[in-house]
């Protein structure tokens, strides 16, 4: 039996429900049927100006990242609901070079190297980090690594303190947080009308359309994980995963299934995928859930580690975006560019929330895919 075309509409959009990773990496919370998503309203023509001119000014930082050198650059990030460019220099000899590129110098401690090397020094010893510990990201107009860990307990911030020595990320370029957050990965139950299956047991929203197949996150299955329709109707089969550590997998389409570089937004603004070029911090990026359906927000770092009931992840994205259980995998965009796929969070789409992405680059690199574009 062939494909509907409606199930094939939904799965070439990119954005169908998928099913991942059960109770287990959820909680008590999966139990809860998801809502329907509301109709999406469209991008205003100021929203869709905005986001192109961030992604100027993306490209901006890229070149003055090179022409600054590692020691002066101190990272880049676009002010919210602008596309103004503010540059870190730890030289003040270097702020000429950013005016005359049109960009907003700002004297900072911390070269982004050595945030960088912070965080990867706290990312080696995330094996041993306490309990109180939910982790860490480059804050670049902080011009420091934020550590998040619940300071209640008796002990937790002689331990956290000691977990930041022992990793020798440098006290100084390192800000520990008192923090609530218990990020987990956004999967849920399988419910009546979910388009897809994985392993006839969990849910998931599918990632971008690549040749041959689409992205997921990785915990939605583990490779040789079968996906089919809610009916039993055989679609495809993972082919590659990785979680923990990272977050990203891809299923392969069976012969018949074909996928487009559309997303289905569930009512929303019409999308084509054109590339991967990634959003500078401070950009304006949005999302598909099949539960949270069509939100937008804003990149509020990159190279944050989440501790995951699971394992670390590393090399995610932070956003200030909402979603829910169910909507892993689904895939982020800013303008017409892919960011990545939805991994976890924490919070909801009442109170707020925050959640992380897996990018689509090291996806792609991974397994050797060929992101589709229109």
């Amino acid at each position: 039996m062939r494909p509907s075309p409606l199930i094939r509409a939904a799965l070439a959009a990119a954005t169908a429900t998928v099913l991942a990773a059960g109770a287990s990496a959820f909680g008590p919370a999966a139990a809860a049927a998801p809502a329907a998503p509301e109709p999406a309203p469209s991008l205003s023509a100021h929203t869709v100006a905005l986001i192109e001119r961030q992604a100027d000014a993306g490209a901006l930082e890229r070149r003055l990242r090179g022409e600054l050198g590692a020691e002066d650059f101190g990272g880049a990030a676009v002010r919210p609901g602008t596309a103004e460019l503010v540059v870190g220099v730890t030289d003040p000899a270097a702020a000429a070079t950013v005016r005359a590129a049109g960009a907003v110098p700002e004297l900072v401690e911390h070269s982004h190297a050595e945030l960088l090397a912070a965080a990867e020094a706290l990312d080696r010893r995330a094996a041993a980090r306490p309990d109180a510990v939910s982790g860490w990201y480059v804050d670049v107009p902080g011009n420091r690594v934020v550590l998040t860990a619940d300071l209640d307990g008796a002990d937790a911030r002689g331990e956290v303190a000691a977990f930041v020595a022992a990793a020798g990320a440098g006290s100084g370029a390192v800000r520990v947080t008192d923090s609530e957050e218990r990020p987990r990965t956004l999967a849920g139950q399988i419910r009546a009308g979910d388009p897809l299956v994985f392993g006839g047991a969990s849910r998931c929203t599918a990632g971008f359309a690549v040749r041959g197949g689409f992205l997921i996150a990785g915990h939605c299955g583990g490779a040789g994980t079968p996906v089919s329709t809610p009916g039993g109707e055989p679609v495809g089969v993972v082919a590659g995963s990785r979680f923990p550590g990272s977050d990203m997998g891809w299923v392969r389409l069976n012969s018949g299934w074909t996928s487009v570089p559309q997303l289905n937004t569930h009512g929303g603004p019409s999308v084509t995928v054109t590339g991967s070029t990634p959003a500078p911090v401070g950009a304006t990026v949005c999302t598909v859930g099949s539960v949270a359906g069509w939100r937008c927000g804003t990149i509020v770092a990159r190279n944050a580690t989440v501790n995951y009931p699971q394992g670390p992840v590393t090399g995610l994205v932070r956003t200030n975006v909402c979603l829910a259980p169910g909507d892993s995998g689904g895939p982020w965009i800013s303008g017409t560019q892919a960011q990545g796929m939805t991994s976890g969070g924490s919070g909801n789409c009442t109170s707020g929330g925050t959640t992380y992405f897996q990018p689509v680059n090291p996806a792609l690199s991974t397994w050797g895919l060929t992101l589709i574009t229109g």
